[in-house]
């Protein structure tokens, strides 16, 4: 077996995918287009440039951006080293200087003695061993090579998803199930009376939008219209589109309600439910705001807020296998939002699975499988789980196996939830002996 591998993508997935390897003494040759060519968002020459927010979020446990983070640190995490050293005041959550970040990652891995870098504009698929991991951003080049992949039948270009919240959170008092016509029981249904219509649709023709990049701002208008766009053009568009009430009776008042939210299952679990036709470009303070005004929602815990916004990515599980592996050839694998995950811990997070499979694939050894109680595992099973309508996702505790009893208390709950998870790493780590 062959003691090398290949990594395209010098973001943060791509150097935890390198860091991951080389410290598994796999030789990894590292390649990235910077400095020879920059990315519409990206400006430093370094490594693992942090563009959005210097903010990698929550660092507690009741939190699963947290627990994620006390997961790759169970595997000595690249990404969380630079953080902590590199780490500026901002309360609960890790925030770090960007440029003191940046450096300590290239630093680490320029050398490291096992990694060799390369500046080059790769526009066609290396051979295996490889990770690609180019992020949101790829080069119409690498994407027009990967659009070719067997199997795959669509490459999105443009991330336009609606809010999604825990079922738990769903007063579920309030809401009916049915399908329009009485065919079926595919959705949860958050009926409103003229009234509540009336004022939820004030409240978000009067919401505030967040920024949009200029190289997204054509995308943005034309590639698919954001729900407050639809509301602007008449109080009755969204009542006659996609909130229209016809084929729904409310088996609370026996009538049609004036209009109705749907709310489609996400997951097979169906721990988690996304609001149908309600892609946005509202703040997230604001979707907060507005949308927990729809009956059935008003304690709603939203696990994504809608986006719209430039994202390259695959439709994962058409061609994803274990550990981000292609199913056509596993030593041939994606990390990085790329695959599906938002967010710059989650696709570190992936790096690391990446990594840390390939590695054993290479030793002709079992790979692990990092389950569903682990962050680590729920993200990668996401990206490889068919679904009609695949969208991105960050780290939460909605994709998480439910608990099998009920914890009173959310805090309570997701405290429980990471006492699990951690439990059962350690017995993943030593069962398929990650310690290293």
């Amino acid at each position: 077996m062959t003691n090398n591998a290949t990594i395209v993508g010098a973001g943060l997935a791509g150097c935890e995918a390198a860091w991951q390897l080389a410290r598994r003494g796999i030789q990894v040759r590292l390649i990235d287009m910077k400095p020879e060519k920059f990315s519409p968002a990206h400006h430093m020459e370094g490594f693992a440039e942090l563009v959005c927010s210097n903010s990698l979020k929550a660092e507690h446990l009741t939190n699963a951006s947290g627990l994620l983070k006390a997961e790759m640190r169970r595997f000595d995490s690249l990404i969380l080293r630079a953080a902590d050293a590199s780490r500026v005041p901002a309360g609960g959550a890790l925030a770090v200087d960007r440029e003191k970040f940046s450096a300590q990652i290239t630093k680490a891995l320029t050398e490291h003695p096992l990694v060799t870098f390369e500046t080059a504009l790769v526009d066609s698929l290396p051979d295996a061993p490889c990770i690609i991991a180019t992020g949101p951003l790829t080069d119409p080049a690498l994407t027009k090579a990967l659009s070719a992949l067997p199997g795959l039948r669509e490459l999105h270009f443009f991330d336009a998803a609606a809010p999604i919240v825990t079922a738990e959170s769903i007063d579920m008092e309030k809401v009916f199930r049915a399908s329009r016509y009485e065919k079926g029981s595919d959705y949860l249904n958050c009926p409103m009376d003229e009234a509540e219509y009336n004022a939820f649709y004030d409240a978000l023709v009067g919401a505030e939008l967040a920024e949009v990049h200029d190289f997204e701002k054509k995308l943005v208008f034309e590639g698919c219209l954001a729900v407050e766009i639809l509301a602007s053009r008449g109080r009755q568009t969204l009542a006659f589109g996609p909130l229209k009430p016809v084929g729904l009776v409310d088996p609370h008042t026996g009538r049609e309600p004036y209009a109705v939210v749907q709310l489609r299952q996400e997951n097979e679990q169906g721990t988690l439910y996304g609001l149908v036709g309600f892609q946005t470009r509202l703040k997230w303070g604001e979707q907060k705001r507005v949308f927990s005004m729809i009956p059935g929602l008003e304690h709603a815990e939203f696990v994504r807020y809608g986006v719209m916004h430039r994202n390259t990515f695959l439709r994962s599980p058409d061609i994803l296998s274990r550990n981000y592996a292609l199913s056509a050839q596993p030593l041939f694998r994606f990390a990085g939002q790329l695959t599906g995950v938002e967010g710059y811990m989650e696709s570190a997070a992936s790096g690391m699975v990446a990594a840390i499979g390939l590695c054993k694939a290479l030793r002709g050894e079992e790979e692990p499988d990092f389950g569903g109680q682990t962050v680590l595992g729920a993200l990668e099973r996401h990206v490889r789980t068919p679904s009609p309508d695949f969208q991105p996702m960050n780290a939460n505790f909605g994709i998480l196996d439910p608990l099998p009893m009920r914890v009173k208390g959310k805090r309570n709950r997701y405290a429980k939830l990471s006492e699990r998870a951690l439990e059962a790493l350690d017995a993943i780590i030593d069962r398929y002996e990650l310690r290293n």
